[in-house]
């Protein structure tokens, strides 16, 4: 949250300068990250100011330029300037950057220079809105009215001010900190006890009057569990216009964008107290009265930027006597907002249940600065306090009357909570004997009221606005942190004794053995959300749509489920690396995939759809190496990643002869192939089909394996460590050229012969393929080298002849397989 050092000094007189204050904002809680000195607009409009037009003729070497002479008012020569706006005429008064200025559009900085342009020498700029950032316009250069003085600074005629800006984070049960008066009263609490002057000062709204008893719009709540309390205020007659300037300063200050004088009323009257508050377009109101009340169930809404929500039957709505106008506490809707042709409008301040909030911008998936305090907790106690505030405001800056008294529903008033807080406690938790007075000095600097004392305990009042004392724990932490933490010594009779004790976790010890390799072999490790989009899931049926695990309140449609496969993670940190020109990409991942299967449903268990799985997914693309002196560079390709997977078997004491490589018919993959042990597949690996990787705006090929862990360390688990001699006897190798089925492959081929010969046959390997003439058709050939050896002697001709005859036998009576 951006605090303006000068806004808050309009609350709290004080001595200490940006920094200090923003030590001192840290030391209570509310840590302050950065201090950086702001103009309300970037550069500060520093070397523009204002010109007058002498004299302006067309370009001869042009169509659409001109050439002008330009006096700045600095008793120089006037300025040859080339200008291409279509408006620009002499006699003009005009915003002008001299050379050396710099202008500001985002990141980019662009300075201006001397420079020749068809010919013709140009010595500054004529500006437009966009390029000095005072507004958006590009039509044509700013026209200034003639009052405007020739030589003015633009950063005067402007009112350009400098303030610090001071990035407080607030923590969520700090909610009564998030504006410039809370902070402004807890810095007042900690000036108090370091004995600093200071004089704290709230906004007065004694001036308030209500113009007209009779009128004004009438409130309906419906739903007091959902709406507490509302207030709500009619005013008559207004001039919705642009906000002065000290109104737009200082929103823009603090990273608001300047609406109206009415919307910005409401922004500053927000990030003045932290109590959100709606204005509302009168003339919207059908039936003259505001109703609080929620709607059936898929009712459509259109909100401020112009999507079309569904409604949920728990959402609360403030209605007219037709249809919704917003979405309580969080959004509001695209017909009932405040616009230049308003004239007279309703404004709401209410007090919304934190839980139905909450709820509700999680299921749109919404965060605005009002759900943001709302849905942590308002002052309940505030509502007419700040309506007050903001009439007063309005009527200064827009006019108007006000018509009827304010509507305050508050049925039931949320008393104020009661702690008890014990002295021997509160010694106990903070390792030190603070002096009683000074107990009740910082209870009272925290507005928090005594309303019983004896020698052990007070019984403590708190104020409404502090939602998140609830507790004597939560009052002990507030006089610890502005008594000051460093003010509590450490006893030298202080001891701990620190012991870690890894737990011998086998299946934590062969992760972190394969994430060592993977490092080693120069993958990186990513960490992706398990909660994804369910779109990305539509159209397929290897991972249906249908089998998704959906979140009840998704905290925005873009993670509304639990992922069904790592890969679209990992897409995601490919393209979002790639975009940051990083081409070359080595990742890995271990996690969990969540799969929900109706077919499983079960009254006895409502569990037994849901499964959860731990899997480890490997991404490469981009190049394997790159082009040097000694070698060309090279791509990486899906036979690079088939010895990842190969490897992480091997290291998992899964040996070759144990696993089996098979045509994969997947989706995600363009081609791939499935990983099996003889009972089971434990994974696949392939090409991501390339309308996928379209998806995510990746325009090379990525290669994508993802492997069942938990299976995996089922067969782990079944290897045992066997030890042995190195072979004395030389191994014999033999080749055979097989012409086979097109749809053979060597997977089968390789299983028939380890089956055929067990004990002998060491190896299967293949080393090379042929498809093209001289073959028949629908036939391909495989050349495969057998390895055989005996551990007790050296074999002889007839026992490898026999070996080979047999395999050759079984290939031929379960492939069909023929010697070529």
């Amino acid at each position: 949250m951006n605090i303006s050092y000068n806004w808050l000094k309009e609350y709290l007189q004080f001595d200490l300068s940006p920094q200090e204050t923003a030590d001192a904002l840290t030391s209570i809680g509310l840590e302050t990250g950065s201090v950086e000195e702001i103009q309300t607009i970037k550069g500060g409009l520093e070397g523009l100011v204002i010109g007058k037009v002498l004299t302006c003729v067309s370009h001869p070497n042009s169509d659409h330029l001109h050439l002008t002479t330009v006096d700045i008012g600095n008793g120089e020569e006037p300025l040859k300037i080339v200008c291409g706006a279509p408006n620009v005429a002499a006699g003009q008064k005009v915003v002008v950057a001299t050379i050396g200025t710099k202008l500001y559009s985002g990141d980019d900085v662009f300075t201006i220079k001397r420079s020749k342009i068809r010919g013709e020498e140009s010595f500054g700029m004529i500006c437009a809105e966009d390029e000095i950032g005072i507004g958006t316009s590009h039509d044509g250069i700013i026209v200034l009215p003639d009052e405007a003085k020739v030589g003015m600074p633009a950063k005067e005629y402007y009112n350009i001010k400098s303030d610090y800006v001071l990035e407080v984070d607030i923590t969520p049960n700090r909610i009564d900190a998030a504006s410039h008066f809370g902070v402004a009263r807890d810095l007042a609490a900690w000036l108090e006890q370091a004995g600093k002057p200071y004089k704290l000062t709230k906004p007065s709204v004694e001036g308030f009057a209500v113009d007209t008893q009779q009128g004004g719009i009438e409130v309906i709540v419906e739903n007091r569990e959902a709406c507490p309390r509302y207030s709500g205020l009619t005013i008559r007659d207004v001039t919705v216009k642009e906000s002065p300037d000290w109104l737009k300063n200082k929103l823009l200050l603090i990273g608001l964008r300047p609406i109206n004088n009415i919307v910005d009323i409401t922004n500053f009257v927000l990030h003045e107290t932290g109590h959100p508050m709606h204005a509302f377009d009168a003339a919207q109101i059908t039936g003259n009265e505001v109703i609080i009340r929620t709607m059936p169930e898929k009712t459509k809404f259109i909100t401020l930027d112009e999507e079309e929500r569904e409604l949920n039957e728990n959402d609360l709505m403030i209605c007219n006597s037709e249809e919704g106008m917003c979405i309580a506490g969080v959004f509001g809707g695209l017909e009932s907002g405040v616009t230049e042709k308003t004239t007279d409008i309703f404004l709401e301040s209410a007090y919304f249940n934190p839980t139905w909030v909450r709820k509700t911008a999680r299921r749109h998936g919404l965060n605005t600065d009002s759900s943001f305090r709302f849905e942590r907790g308002t002052d309940p106690a505030n509502t007419v306090y700040v309506l007050k505030r903001a009439a007063m405001l309005v009527k200064e800056l827009a006019g108007g009357t006000i018509e009827g008294d304010i509507r305050d529903i508050y049925p039931v008033p949320i008393e104020r909570a009661v702690v008890y807080l014990s002295y021997d406690k509160t010694k106990k938790l903070i390792g030190k004997e603070i002096p009683k007075e000074t107990v009740k000095s910082i209870l009272n600097s925290l507005e928090i009221e005594i309303e019983n004392e004896t020698d052990d305990q007070l019984t403590l009042r708190i104020p409404t606005y502090r939602v998140d004392v609830t507790r004597d724990v939560d009052v002990i932490e507030d006089i610890l942190r502005i008594y000051g933490y460093n003010n509590v010594e450490i006893s030298d009779s202080l001891k701990a004794n620190l012991s870690i004790q890894m737990p011998a976790d086998r299946k934590q010890k062969l992760q972190t053995l394969i994430s060592e390799q993977l490092t080693a072999n120069g993958f990186n490790e990513i960490l992706n959300n398990s909660l994804t989009k369910k779109s990305y899931y539509e159209s397929f049926e290897t991972y249906p749509a249908s089998h998704c695990v959906p979140l009840v309140n998704p905290l925005s449609n873009d993670l509304n489920v639990m992922r069904q496969t790592l890969l679209f993670g990992g897409l995601e940190s490919i393209a979002y690396n790639r975009n940051r020109k990083h081409g070359d990409l080595r990742f890995y991942e271990f996690g969990n995939c969540y799969f929900f299967d109706a077919a499983k449903k079960s009254e006895e268990n409502v569990l037994a759809p849901y499964s959860e799985e731990f899997h480890i997914g490997l991404w490469i693309c981009g190049k394997r190496t790159h082009k040097n002196w000694a070698a060309a560079g090279e791509q990486s390709s899906v036979f690079e990643l088939k010895a990842h997977v190969e490897n992480i078997l091997k290291r998992m004491g899964i040996s070759g002869n144990q696993v089996f490589f098979e045509t994969e018919q997947n989706e995600l993959l363009s081609a791939g192939m499935s990983v099996k042990t003889h009972k089971r597949t434990i994974g696949f690996f392939g090409i991501v089909s390339p309308k996928i990787c379209k998806k995510f705006d990746i325009d090379t090929e990525v290669f994508f394996a993802e492997m069942n862990w938990d299976l995996l360390m089922k067969e782990s688990e079944k290897q045992s460590v066997r030890f042995s001699e190195i072979a004395r006897f030389p191994a014999v190798s033999r080749d055979l050229a097989l012409l086979v089925d097109k749809e053979i492959t060597f997977a089968q081929i390789r299983k028939i012969a380890l089956k055929s010969e067990k004990k002998l046959l060491k190896q299967v390997s293949l080393f090379d393929v042929y498809e093209g003439k001289n073959l028949p058709e629908g036939k391909k050939s495989y050349a495969v080298n057998f390895l055989l050896q005996d551990e007790e002697k050296t074999l002889n001709d007839k026992q490898i002849d026999n070996v080979m005859q047999r395999i050759q036998k079984s290939l031929e009576e379960e492939l069909g397989a023929q010697l070529r």
